[in-house]
């Protein structure tokens, strides 16, 4: 009977520790989910910021093509269909020119020419489901944003200059001969019509006269 007094003694015992034991276990697991959550909300937050960053960077670079006197906030109805272009966002299906301009009209303010940055992410949100069609509603967005993000405007028709011998030789004038020749200066400047044609002057002398117009200077008049 002691015996069985003993043991019943140190059951509740036993068994409240062994509850303060599995409390603080599950107290670790909490705390380290907590940590986990806390870490990767922390990782999101950075990305969406680097993205908007992105995104934003890409706005100003848009808003300023060929205007030099652009402020870089604001889009206007050319450079905002360019953006489109560029960035793919037009694909000529889901996507046209036209349901940009009608966006782009639906977004500004009613006598307004532009679209401020704000106004931007809202054409964009308007866009999205429609160019990603199939997709959630914040999944079209982020693809959208994906497609902005770090872009700038491409400059098409700009024929660039060939650096080839074969143009380097022609180009370079101290390397021509004969009549040629005589068309640039000593710089390589062009002579224009100099170069081109033989001018007469009417001075009286023979042309070409190296002494032209010297000779008053030379003739002292007599006293």
């Amino acid at each position: 009977m002691i015996t069985s007094t003993s043991e019943s003694r140190r059951g509740p015992e036993e068994r409240r520790r062994q509850t303060q034991e599995d409390g603080q276990v599950v107290a670790l697991q909490v705390l380290k989910h907590l940590e986990a959550v806390q870490f990767s909300r922390y990782h999101l937050i950075m990305a969406e910021s680097a993205d908007v960053e992105q995104l934003l960077t890409a706005f100003r670079k848009f808003s300023v093509y060929g205007d030099p006197k652009a402020t870089g906030k604001e889009l206007t109805g050319k450079t905002w269909v360019k953006l489109c272009k560029d960035c793919k966002i037009i694909d000529g299906k889901n996507v046209t020119s036209t349901d940009v301009d009608i966006v782009f009209s639906k977004v500004k303010q009613r006598t307004a020419r532009v679209i401020t940055y704000e106004e931007f992410q809202r054409a964009l949100e308007e866009l999205a489901p429609k160019r990603f069609k199939g997709q959630a509603k914040e999944e079209a967005l982020q693809s959208i944003y994906k497609l902005v993000e770090g872009q700038e405007p491409t400059s098409v028709g700009v024929t660039k200059v060939a650096k080839t011998a074969a143009v380097d030789r022609l180009t370079d004038p101290s390397r021509y001969t004969g009549s040629h020749k005589e068309r640039f200066d000593d710089s390589g400047r062009g002579k224009g019509r100099e170069g081109r044609e033989e001018i007469v002057e009417n001075t009286g002398y023979v042309n070409a006269y190296k002494n032209a117009g010297t000779y008053d200077s030379k003739v002292k008049p007599e006293k």
